[in-house]
Parts: C-alpha cells; structure tokens; sequence
C-alpha cells in the first residue's frame, strides 16, 4: 500500500452533518485528504484508518464495503484501491503545507484576524475555500438566504442596493456576507465585481462554530456589522428620527435597528407595535437605559425582542429627566452577542428535538 492511492467514497448517508452521497476522500501514502469544501472528521478518519489496517492484505483490484461508528448521524463509504502512479491526481503534502503557510501569513495582514495568532488563523484557514470572479460576475444578490462569509484577497467588488445604488467599494481585506449569516436574514445587499477578484470563502455550517471558539472574531464582526448597518439605513433612519414616522420591522429587523440607533448615537424612545404585544426601548446617546416587553423588562425583554420579525416601530426623541439619569442595561455589543447566541442555542435546541 506505501505506493499506492486510494479513494474512499461516501455511498450511504442518514442525517450525516458533514458528508454526502459521493463525495470522496483521496489517500496518497500517510495523507489523506476530504473532498473538496469540506473539514475531516475525526470520528470517519479513525474508521478510515481501521478499515486500511483491515483491508492492508487484500489485492488492489478488491472493493471492501463498511459504515463509520456515528456521530449524530451515518454514513456508508466504500474503500478502492487504486493502482500504482497516479501521483498527479493528488496534492504533495509540502504543496499543501506551503499552501497554508501562505494563506496563514497574508490572512494575517488583515483586521479581522488581528487579534488571533498563527496556530488559530490556521485552524480556520482549513474550513477556508477559493473562488475567482471575473467583472460583472454576481457574487451575492440581494433577497437570497446567505450562506458563505467571503474574505476578499485581490480585486474589487461594490455593494449595490435598491435601483443598483452603490453604497460601498471593498476591495483586499475586506469581507462581505457576515450580515445574513449574523441576523439570519436574506442578504440586504447585491455583490457585484469591479475588478477581477480571489476570494476565501466560509461555509455558514462552519461559521458559527468558528465564531464560537473564537471571541475576538465575535467582538470584530459585531463592530463591522453595526457599521454597515448603520451605513444603510441612515437616510431611511433619518426620516424616522426627524419625524417620528412609523416603519416596519420586514424592512429593518430589530437587530440592524437597535445597532442603527446605538451608532448614530440616539437618544429617544423606541415603541414597538408586535404580533405578541407592545414595546418600547429607551437609547441614551445609543445606550439602552430601559426595555420593556409585555411583562419582561432590561435584558430579558431585550433578548426577547431580538426573536421578532414582524411589527411596526416609532421613535420619538428626547428622554424623562429620570431616563436621563438611568444607568445603561450593559454594554451594548455585548448584549447584541448575548442575544444571538440565545437564539442559535435555541433554535438548536428545536432541531434537536424534532
């Protein structure tokens, strides 16, 4: 087997979270590698390595049937032998070290991953996959669920909004898609590319896990994510600050609203008309002093509000003198954090579940 390669192909699957049918897996001497897009489990690599022990003995035209142990679901995948010298159909192990290394150092560079060190870049950059776009190509469109976060390492894209109104230019460091993945929304935005572009992309099955293990890239996307929020709703904000007009939580979800007001710094009261009653949170220079949500009030009733899709909103400025002087429910990303984090367990619970 030292000069053989061998593929491992997934011909059965039941509620598996990683593989599917046929996809493959290449071994060239001691390195295996998954098919592409995707991270190796552990779990299959042990089941893998069980079965080439088993199957050392048996001739190279041979194919040998077996199921991994299980996680959370099962898979069946079937061992081939290859012949010997088909090298080209497989990456060097140097290649592919070079690779990272590489990738490591420029992703590096850039703010979002300022805050790691190298050994952690690394760890993400095996869940990171390529992609080129050429000008004119779509990347993102506007209404579609979002799936990848994309980290741009050359060229140049713009951020099209309604009627194609260009609201931004990202170009090399810059990463796009982190809104819908976040907010669990549509994406609000349409990518289109200015320049020939290769970017990294993230799958959003991996996303939430990485950002998990990795508080800084938490605390980064919250600060972009209300940046950019705020950069796109600030004329429709605007109306609604300087008249008191009533707008619709379909068009701004109540996540980019409380991040809207908390950046521009607004002080005033929110009402809130929702399908489960009636709200209303108080900003002071953008911190929240005052929530109350049917018979929750603070953090509980702010957390609860981030979970509502639909209502109807109206802000009025100015502040009670006793408002004035309330301390802050806390740290305004820190709750929005908090908040999301609550909704994702939450909804895995459900999944669970069912």
């Amino acid at each position: 087997m030292n000069d053989s390669e061998s593929i491992i192909k997934v011909i059965g699957e039941d509620n598996c979270p990683v593989y599917k049918i046929n996809d493959e897996f290449k071994l060239s001497g001691k390195s295996l590698f998954p098919p592409q897009e995707k991270p190796v489990c552990l779990i299959l690599a042990g089941d893998i390595m069980a079965a080439l022990i088993k199957f050392e003995g048996v001739s190279n035209t041979s194919r040998s049937i077996f199921d991994c142990s299980g996680c959370s679901g099962l898979i069946r995948f079937e061992y081939i032998r290859e012949k010997t010298g088909q090298k080209d159909m497989f990456m060097p192990l140097i290649r592919q070290e070079n690779y990272i290394g590489a990738v490591v150092n420029l992703l590096g560079s850039f703010s979002i991953f300022k805050n790691l060190n190298e050994e952690e870049i690394k760890d993400i950059v095996s869940f990171l996959r390529l992609d080129k776009f050429d000008r004119g190509d779509i990347i993102l469109k506007k209404g579609e669920p979002g799936k990848k976060l994309f980290i741009i390492i050359s060229g140049k894209v713009e951020v099209l909004i309604d009627n194609e109104i260009c609201i931004a230019i990202l170009e090399k460091g810059e990463i796009f898609g982190e809104m819908s993945l976040l907010s669990g929304e549509p994406v609000v935005a349409t990518i289109r590319v200015l320049e020939p572009a290769k970017v990294l992309y993230l799958n959003g099955e991996y996303f939430r896990k990485i950002l998990n293990r990795f508080p800084p890239l938490q605390i980064y996307l919250a600060s972009l994510l209300a940046r950019r929020l705020a950069r796109a709703n600030t004329m429709r904000l605007e109306d609604v600050v300087a008249s008191g007009i009533v707008g619709k939580l379909s068009e701004i979800p109540p996540s980019g609203l409380f991040q809207t007001f908390n950046l521009n710094q607004k002080t005033g009261t929110l009402f809130l008309e929702l399908p489960r009653g009636i709200a209303d949170l108080s900003f002071r220079d953008g911190e929240i002093v005052s929530v109350n949500y049917n018979e929750k009030q603070g953090r509980d009733a702010f957390f609860e509000l981030l979970k509502e899709k639909d209502g109807r909103f109206k802000f009025i400025p100015g502040l009670s003198d006793d408002k004035m002087n309330s301390p802050k429910l806390g740290n305004f990303m820190g709750l929005l954090m908090e908040g999301i984090k609550r909704i994702d367990e939450c909804d895995f619970s459900k999944l669970t579940e069912q």
